[in-house]
């Protein structure tokens, strides 16, 4: 089967993650039937798009790696050849001018609501003389009779009577082609044979078989996805917390875990979970996406990109991490090389790049604020037994994890008091909280004369309150 798909977004704001998901769709789509995955900014919108949000959405796509064929399309760049069609459509009486004024329009449509009744175009400039007129626009002559057909690859077989379809304007009176037009002639153009997206296509669909028969052109297969909702039921929103591609990408997702992610958000292939990108390409095909719309879950993402924090290579993590680490200073090669020696208790104890980064500050200085929650460990008795456990690392030979966590557990026993009381009082003085790696892993990789530093410097703010 020879296929060619087309991602097509609006640089009219960022986007939004279910976008993303169509993306990848339509290239595992066409990756799988070893086909073309074509890609087309649709910026007719002059007022709301912007190069800005262009670039984002190419940005977005490199770094999920959903690599297209040939150069982007800009639809601008295309605007006379959408004036061709409609001018060579009213030509062949396929299409018509209509002079009704905006005003008439909305008197009618005001009428219509008023009385309960569904408003669309009423035909009346449909039989007036073909020729142009100033400040009118062009409208397609719809079918009015029969039924328009669909076997939607997602949603089977799906109609309408055209009876409900309207006159849809083509070009606007300042010649500029409406989306309905421009999106028929491009995918016509691009050699377009599919067309994935969202359900929410599913109308302007109809509207569109009627351009293609209007002209003659073969109809391209379509596949409507269900939309992605929120946790509550609702379309998918801010409201839900991120909803933009970017958001995710800030807040420290890998791709990998949003492509695993997304991949799996209203597609199944058995009861496989984490799937490989060669596996997807190998698997995917639009009949294992399901009809009902899917449920973003968060928390499952977090764990998922947990579980690709944990497969990747320390080396590797630390560079997809290092954007994140907020520092006065670079970070030195001894910060480094503390971090990689840590790496793998704190991938365990993280779930997003962010949380990766803000762990990892521990190996780069010490802590300039503590949790409230260390305070519960500055008490008079605490602050002894970190005196006595300075003394211990001072008069160490051997600060392995092993040994100290011997030599701490004698000093719990000598002292009469859990080893987590002390544990705990070196974590807080350590790392300015009391949630980390293991403590005594800390001590061997900062080293004895950072760690005397930072519990001496606990222990004299402690002493003075």
């Amino acid at each position: 089967m020879s296929v060619v798909v087309r991602f097509a977004p609006s640089p009219t704001g960022v986007l939004h993650i279910g976008s993303v998901r169509t993306a990848l769709f339509n290239w595992l789509f066409a990756r799988h039937h070893g086909g073309k995955f074509l890609l087309r900014i649709e910026d007719t919108d002059r007022l709301r798009s912007t190069a800005e949000n262009a670039r984002s959405i190419l940005e977005i796509l490199n770094w999920l790696e959903l690599d297209w064929d040939g150069e982007p399309v800009v639809q601008s760049s295309r605007i006379e050849r959408h004036k061709e069609v409609a001018n060579e459509l009213v030509r062949s009486g396929k299409a018509f001018y209509c002079t009704c004024s905006p005003e008439e329009l909305a008197v009618k449509k005001e009428a219509a609501i008023k009385a309960g009744k569904s408003h669309k175009y009423d035909g009346k400039c449909r039989e007036q003389v073909v020729r142009p007129f100033e400040n009118a626009v062009i409208r397609l002559r719809a079918e009015t009779c029969g039924v328009t057909i669909l076997d939607d690859l997602v949603q089977e077989r799906v109609s309408t009577e055209n009876a409900q379809l309207d006159d849809l304007v083509l070009l606007r009176s300042d010649e500029t082609p409406t989306y309905m037009l421009s999106v028929v002639v491009d995918d016509h153009d691009m050699g377009v044979t599919h067309v994935l997206r969202g359900d929410d296509h599913l109308t302007n669909t109809f509207r569109q078989i009627q351009i293609y028969k209007a002209c003659g052109w073969d109809i391209p297969q379509f596949g409507h996805i269900p939309l992605i909702y929120g946790p509550d039921g609702a379309k998918l929103s801010k409201r839900h917390g991120a909803a933009s591609a970017q958001d995710y990408m800030q807040l420290g997702y890998l791709p990998e875990a949003i492509f695993n992610y997304l991949l799996r958000l209203g597609w199944s292939h058995g009861d496989s979970e984490i799937i490989s990108r060669s596996e997807a390409v190998e698997w995917f095909d639009i009949t294992g996406v399901g009809k009902s719309p899917a449920r973003f879950d968060m928390a499952k993402l977090q764990n998922l990109n947990a579980h690709y924090m944990k497969m990747k290579d320390d080396q590797a993590i630390f560079e997809c991490m290092s954007p994140f680490l907020e520092t006065e200073e670079s970070i030195t090669d001894s910060q480094k090389n503390d971090i990689l020696r840590g790496m793998k208790s704190l991938k365990g104890r993280s779930r997003t790049l962010v949380d990766l980064a803000e762990s990892a500050k521990i190996y780069i200085s010490a802590p300039k604020v503590f949790d409230d929650a260390c305070s519960k460990y500055a008490t008079n008795e605490h602050l002894s037994l970190l005196q006595d456990f300075v003394n211990i690392v001072e008069a160490a030979d051997n600060l392995q994890e092993s040994s100290m966590l011997e030599a701490t557990k004698i000093l719990a026993s000598e002292r009469s008091v859990k080893l987590v009381e002390i544990a705990q009082a070196v974590r807080g003085a350590l790392c300015g909280k009391l949630a980390s790696p293991s403590v005594f892993e800390i001590i061997e990789i900062i080293g004895k004369s950072e760690t005397i530093a930072r519990v001496r410097s606990f222990i004299k703010k402690y002493s003075t309150i």
